[in-house]
């Protein structure tokens, strides 16, 4: 017994504790990747609130900036803003993607390894990732919502100051603290729904299609476990997200950014399919893949920092790789 005891005591930390290594690790590749890619992650966002019906049809909340491209909204930002400002609600990012990133992997890697198990090729069938990746991303998305919509908000605060509102926080802490303050703790999971709806499916697009991916090169190909392979896999990962996720990407950050009353509940939409409805019926389908071009042209950047870092770190921390 003591021979065993020594034995657990002398191998890695991460090996000791897998869980909790998957966390810090995960987290920490999220974060660059957050940081590396944000203004591309700002600049979508604001596409997503442009010529929205639902506000226009209110007198009280009529939009009037002009209609700009990905790339006009950017350098618009850059001159009327300050550069600086491609990285507005980025802490509220790094706050969501340490609980996001953290819990999914976790989960998600249980799941594939312990409660489906994997076969003795190492192959893990498609309909298990897609459940994996689809639980793993809805839960830990609902634990961080919070942090999501103090980042949606953050996020629009230099429209409001075009437009000569006067700016609704402070800082991200302030938002924090005044959105739980007016909406009570129910305040703080306004949007939760498209929010949850969304991370599933992101998740699924973006664990399933990298996991899947680097096992057919693994399996069928003479490319080994390596930066090529992570690199290919995490390309493909990152486009299959993008298109699953954009409409209710959408949604969400117009749920999340809608006026509210008094009591937190929103002046614009009932709920997220009452969004989607009035989208859809105001601007046309194609509405809901508003902001896509910079949402996938983050999200392949994104992806690759994060697959790159996270196996990178595993692999000199001692993990097996993903």
């Amino acid at each position: 017994m003591s021979s065993q005891v020594e034995e657990e005591r002398s191998l890695p930390l991460a090996q000791r504790w897998p869980k909790t290594s998957t966390f810090i690790l995960s987290s920490f590749a999220s974060v660059v990747a957050e940081i590396t890619t944000f203004p591309l992650e700002l600049t979508k966002t604001r596409l997503q609130m442009q010529g929205e019906a639902a506000l226009n049809r209110n007198r009280f909340f009529k939009d009037n900036t002009p209609y700009r491209g990905m790339i006009k909204t950017t350098i618009g930002i850059i001159r009327e803003e300050g550069f600086l400002k491609l990285w507005q609600g980025g802490i509220s990012a790094i706050y969501r993607q340490i609980v996001y990133s953290g819990f999914r992997m976790v989960i998600y890697e249980y799941l594939r390894d312990s409660v489906f198990g994997k076969s003795e090729n190492n192959v893990f069938p498609l309909w298990q990732s897609v459940i994996g990746g689809t639980l793993s991303g809805a839960f830990a998305q609902f634990f961080c919502t919070p942090a999501d919509l103090v980042k949606v908000q953050m996020q629009m605060e230099g429209i409001r100051k075009l437009q000569g509102k006067p700016l609704r926080f402070h800082g991200v802490h302030h938002a924090f603290l005044k959105i739980s303050k007016e909406g009570g703790m129910r305040g703080l999971w306004v949007g939760w729904v498209p929010n949850v709806q969304r991370a599933a499916l992101v998740n699924m697009g973006d664990l399933v299609t990298y996991d899947s991916v680097k096992r057919l090169l693994l399996l069928n190909t003479s490319l080994e476990d390596n930066v090529m392979t992570h690199g290919l896999a995490s390309i493909s990962s990152g486009l299959v997200a993008c298109l699953l996720g954009t409409p209710a990407d959408v949604i969400k950050s117009r749920v999340m950014n809608q006026p509210t009353d008094e009591k937190g509940r929103g002046l614009l939409y009932k709920s997220s399919t009452d969004c989607l409805i009035q989208s859809v019926k105001g601007e046309g389908f194609l509405s809901l893949y508003k902001g896509f071009l910079p949402g996938w042209l983050r999200m392949i950047p994104w992806s690759m920092v994060f697959w790159l870092t996270y196996e990178k770190i595993r692999l000199l921390s001692g993990v097996d790789p993903f």
